[in-house]
């Protein structure tokens, strides 16, 4: 495949969109479809541009899923471990750096797939970014001493009582978000939740979008076990690790699911995970997997409540197809008639 045949009439880029709340399959769906080695009309046609606002991380392998090594030497994926666990990654950046991949991609012959389950991401691609206004510094200085000074939770009361539902969409300990939504409500009079998204597509792309969905029964049970295999995986010693390298829970990497529980299961995750060696009997005894157990336990209900977030926050979005994740003829055949109608 070459790029003359990638471009349409229109000069667009082709963008192929693929959603699914989390556990639901969405690595193996593009595995099975895009590896270049796999008996497939697309093997090696197509590359990944994670829509995982988590596996951008780095460190965070097994608690957001990541593929392994193996899996991705087959089907280049990008917007994979492009940052600290300390920094911020938001919405904006994803825009951005997504749409120079589309184009790499693009100008090499290649499909542009845009494959993940955040919801945001994938709207604010499709439809560009809200326009919010801009805090002056006065208003962004004040916000960052009161932080410092009465600490994240009082702050994100004081976002309840302005904006609900973006406090509802926020985590109690995402310090940049909390600050973003206060500076867009102080400098405007209005909610942060009240600024739209465009109702149009962006130009320079043609999308096809596909929901891929489970029966929520099914999909809660698939998450319930995905979090133990999580676990079996070696996921408190990935959170050992990172506990080492001095992230704490403030830091935007850690409040993502799969972590934050370990700072919410009343037990101090630095003692019981770093001031005990790996050998010690410690890990063995009834303390350490009483404690192990309840962080498993409420991984599993925050991830099927996220999974529910996922899903009514894309559920509004248009020209969406919806297709049960396991119809893989059906999915095949979408994408096939995307490629014959645009990309010639």
């Amino acid at each position: 495949m070459n790029s003359d045949y990638i471009y349409n009439s229109r000069g667009e880029i082709p963008v192929l969109v693929i959603f699914a709340p989390t556990a639901t399959g969405k690595t193996a769906t593009v595995g099975h479809l895009f590896s270049d080695n796999v008996p497939s009309f697309f093997s090696g046609k197509a590359e990944i541009i994670n829509a995982d606002s988590m596996q951008v991380y780095k460190g965070l392998d097994i608690g957001t899923a990541k593929a392994s090594s193996d899996f991705l030497s087959h089907l280049p994926h990008h917007l994979i471990d492009v940052c600290s666990p300390k920094e911020q990654f938001g919405s904006g950046d994803f825009v951005r750096l997504a749409d120079l991949a589309c184009k790499d991609i693009f100008s090499r012959g290649k499909i542009p797939v845009i494959c993940g389950g955040t919801a945001f991401y994938i709207k604010n691609f499709i439809y560009g970014l809200p326009i919010t206004p801009t805090a002056d510094d006065e208003t962004r200085k004040h916000l960052q001493n009161k932080l410092k000074q009465v600490g994240a939770k009082i702050l994100y009361e004081e976002l309840k009582s302005v904006d609900e539902i973006s406090a509802s969409k926020i985590h109690i300990n995402d310090e940049y978000r909390i600050l973003r939504a206060l500076e867009v409500f102080y400098a405007s009079g209005k909610p942060l939740s009240s600024f739209e998204l465009p109702s149009k597509a962006r130009n320079g792309y043609k999308f096809l979008t596909i929901w891929l969905y489970r029966e929520r029964e099914e999909l809660y049970s698939r998450i319930n076990m995905r979090v133990l295999e999580m676990f079996d995986s070696g996921l408190a010693m990935e959170m050992r690790n990172l506990l080492m390298q001095g992230i704490t829970q403030n830091d935007p990497g850690l409040q993502a699911i799969g972590y934050r529980e370990f700072f919410t299961s009343g037990e101090n995750p630095y003692q019981m995970l770093v001031e005990h060696e790996i050998n010690s009997d410690f890990f063995n005894s009834d303390r350490y997997l009483v404690w192990l157990s309840e962080v498993k336990r409420q991984v599993q209900k925050n991830t099927r409540h996220y999974a529910k977030r996922q899903i009514t926050f894309f559920a509004p979005l248009k020209d969406v197809e919806k297709i049960d994740a396991e119809n893989f003829q059906l999915i095949s055949q979408k994408i096939h008639d995307f490629t014959s109608v645009y990309l010639t």
